[in-house]
């Protein structure tokens, strides 16, 4: 198979997967067993783990001159800076908090009405998010996918596609794990797209500066981890679709003016070598 059909092979297997897991594997565990809600969480965790289980699968036709471990070591070779983890991390959880402060003026409530610990303990919660999507995902959305897409289609447009590909893995949460199945889901799918495609551009530029997956990891963990504790309505997903794709885009215009710089900087690392 060519690369571009093995490629979208993967994207196919990794959907199929989730899909069926969370139809088979919860949906059993939900309507058979009538599961305990934590019971579902950490099922639901498992399922997130479905773009990983398709490299692993797929690997000796993903990466036929590759070891598995080479894999790996690629995907986590760049050097971790505190600066690129802060300024992440700051994306995230100040397009989480921004988002909130604004519906927080539009509705007139407090901010921290908003929040709530909900059912498990912030250890908990922090674990929980930590081993669904950001440990799950991320090899296989950025480990895989990200320099495939970008090799085929360029920086920014494979960001997009990307971005597209991985909200759209979602559609079935969307429909079975929303409470917005009336003209709201208009609304909620649109700002999932949207928002998810903005955080995969914001994850790619800081793993164009910092190849190392621990990176969106991190990104994705921060997006997540809020989650827990918000109680939001549609407006609050509204919102989003305007902080988000402004965030990444003050972002991606930083990228494009450092880049030249970062290019030279690497051009004399190698003439030193």
């Amino acid at each position: 198979m060519g690369k571009m059909n093995i490629m979208w092979t993967y994207v196919i297997l990794a959907y199929t997967l989730f899909w069926v897991l969370v139809l088979a594997l919860c949906g059993t565990a939900s309507m058979v067993f009538h599961a305990s809600p934590l019971t579902m969480r950490i099922l639901s965790d498992i399922t997130a783990w479905s773009p990983t289980f398709a490299v692993i699968i797929l690997f000796r036709k993903l990466k036929p001159n590759t070891k598995f471990m080479d894999f790996l070591k690629d995907c986590f070779n760049g050097k971790l800076k505190i600066t690129l983890f802060l300024i992440s991390g700051l994306i995230m959880l100040g397009g989480t908090c921004s988002t909130v402060a604004i519906v927080s003026l539009i509705e007139g409530k407090p901010f921290k009405n908003y929040f709530s610990l909900g059912g498990y303990s912030f250890i908990a919660s922090f674990f929980l998010s930590l081993f669904s999507g950001p440990t799950g995902e991320e090899l296989g959305w950025r480990g895989y996918l990200r320099p495939e897409m970008n090799r085929k289609y360029g920086f920014l447009k494979g960001s997009i596609i990307q971005g597209i590909v991985w909200a759209f893995w979602h559609t079935l949460l969307w429909f079975i794990d929303s409470e917005f199945l009336d003209w709201r889901i208009i609304i909620y799918v649109l700002s999932n797209v949207i928002v998810i495609t903005s955080i995969a551009l914001i994850m790619d530029i800081i793993l164009e500066m910092e190849e190392n997956l621990l990176y969106s990891i991190w990104i994705h963990f921060c997006f997540n981890l809020p989650y827990s504790f918000l109680k939001v309505g549609i407006s609050y997903y509204a919102v989003m679709c305007v902080i988000f794709p402004l965030l990444a885009g003050v972002l991606y215009a930083y990228y494009l003016k450092v880049t030249p710089k970062m290019m030279i900087t690497d051009d004399e690392k190698k003439k030193k070598l």
